[in-house]
């Protein structure tokens, strides 16, 4: 067993420890609350004559919260039993479900609705979950504190809960497990219960405001659409075809008839007035060393690029064309999604790759819109510009956008007074002695040249 593997085993027994912190504190002052309430009064000192009262008042006072506390104690252990008799006799679990918000402001936030059956939430108590994904990461806890009730009928069927799932990368994660835990009203017993659940759930990209710019369909697989801007297709010294009764002469080929003694025609350069589809390309390409890859500066910054590339999807898609969003790596995914549930999932599951390139991936003639992040070659991208024209529509995201330095004072008074809360925080606290700040911001620069010196239309994030 490694020591990683030993460290997840004692954090997962600890979760089935029955005390708290709290467990402590109770005691402490319970204790406490009896000494000074039934202290015996000292010889020779005249007491107060509200003294008496007072003390009366404290100890009514004293016994109802600790009968309060006693019945949501044994409370919590009936519930706790009653699940385990469930779980053993019929099968009893958590069921959950993923989803996103149905406010439109809202739409990209993913909460978690997770409900139990038959269980009763102990008296002035609570019944917590939590799930572990991945390599054994768990989640925070969610309360179920509504009641699950009938319909047409006043009885309980059971319990329920919506959280917001905070998680800190934009992928697919995997379900290992879950836990259950019981509580009572102050949290001196908290008794778990394990779930096995399985399954698979994503984080979805978020939007980062708006972007627009004049885009053009270069793809026809219908005769539906009209377009202003006549679209060139295939023809003039790109395709030939054998001369056939009723062609053009002054279009035969005469070098290929005096080598192969064949008669072949050009095929005609031609106008399409009609596109039904924007192709819309992003690339993950990021030739960076292999250790860089798996580091929290990478990870960011992959958030941050998926973030912006469904920015711009999501602003295309509101235009008059079908948008086909074209990956550079192939994913699996359920036939029944949407166009646009389809295009999230495959940009949540987008890793940074080496393979393919720019040059592989993107296709000038039909491709419109393409995305690119700071970590593309310099000189794949001008060699792929060269064969683009100003209807080619190129994104470039700044991915150390993500990362920008606070200002000096507020960067110090972080720094040295406040503890960063999560990883892009301490990750921002650094950025400004990490190595790989130097490669990146001058690869930007580079791009940004390249960018403003080619004819395509650039758009920048």
């Amino acid at each position: 067993m490694t020591r990683k593997q030993l460290k997840w085993r004692i954090y997962y027994l600890l979760q089935y420890f029955p005390f708290t912190l709290n467990t402590l504190f109770s005691a402490f002052a319970v204790w406490a609350a009896y000494k000074i309430l039934y202290r015996p009064v000292p010889k020779g000192d005249a007491p107060s004559p509200f003294l008496p009262f007072v003390i009366l008042m404290g100890k009514l006072a004293f016994w109802f919260a600790l009968s309060l506390l006693l019945l949501s104690v044994l409370s919590t252990f009936g519930s706790y039993f009653y699940f385990l008799w469930l779980r053993g006799r019929k099968g009893t679990a958590m069921k959950i479900d993923f989803v996103r918000d149905t406010n439109p402001k809202k739409k990209d936030r993913l909460y978690l609705v997770a409900g139990l059956e038959g269980v009763f939430r102990p008296v002035l108590g609570f019944i917590k979950g939590r799930l572990y994904y991945d390599d054994n990461v768990m989640t925070d806890r969610f309360a179920l504190l509504t009641d699950k009730r009938k319909q047409g009928s006043l009885r309980r069927k059971g319990i329920s809960g919506k959280s917001r799932m905070y998680l800190p990368d934009i992928k697919e994660y995997d379900l290992k497990g879950g836990f259950i835990y019981f509580q009572d009203m102050l949290h001196i017993f908290s008794l778990t219960a394990s779930q096995p659940i399985n399954g698979h759930f994503y984080q979805p990209p978020v939007l980062k405001g708006e972007t627009d710019a004049e885009v053009y369909p270069r793809k026809t697989e219908d005769m539906e659409v009209r377009i202003e801007q006549l679209r060139r297709v295939d023809g003039e010294y790109l395709n030939y075809k054998d001369f056939e009764s009723g062609d053009d002469v002054r279009r035969i080929v005469w070098k290929v008839y005096a080598k192969n003694r064949e008669l072949v025609v050009r095929t005609p350069e031609m106008f399409e007035p009609y596109a039904s589809h924007l192709y819309f390309h992003a690339s993950f390409f990021a030739p960076v060393k292999a250790q860089w890859l798996a580091g929290g500066y990478m990870k960011e910054m992959l958030n941050y690029y998926k973030n912006c590339v469904w920015t711009v999807y999501d602003t295309l898609r509101k235009k008059e064309w079908d948008v086909r969003y074209l990956p550079d790596t192939a994913v699996n995914l359920p036939e029944q999604l949407s166009e646009q549930e389809r295009t999230a999932r495959i940009i949540s599951n987008s890793d940074w790759h080496t393979e393919p390139g720019l040059l592989q991936y993107f296709n000038p003639k039909t491709g419109a819109v393409l995305c690119i992040s700071s970590f593309v070659d310099v000189n794949e991208l001008e060699e792929l510009l060269e064969r683009c024209d100003a209807a080619t529509v190129v994104y470039f995201i700044k991915v150390s956008g993500i990362l920008r330095s606070y200002a000096p004072l507020r960067w110090i008074s972080r720094l040295i007074f406040l503890p960063p809360e999560d990883r892009l925080s301490r990750l921002r606290a650094r950025w400004l002695f990490s190595p790989i700040r130097y490669q990146v911001l001058k690869n930007e620069q580079e791009i940004e040249k390249t960018l403003n010196k080619s004819g395509v239309t650039v758009g920048v994030l």
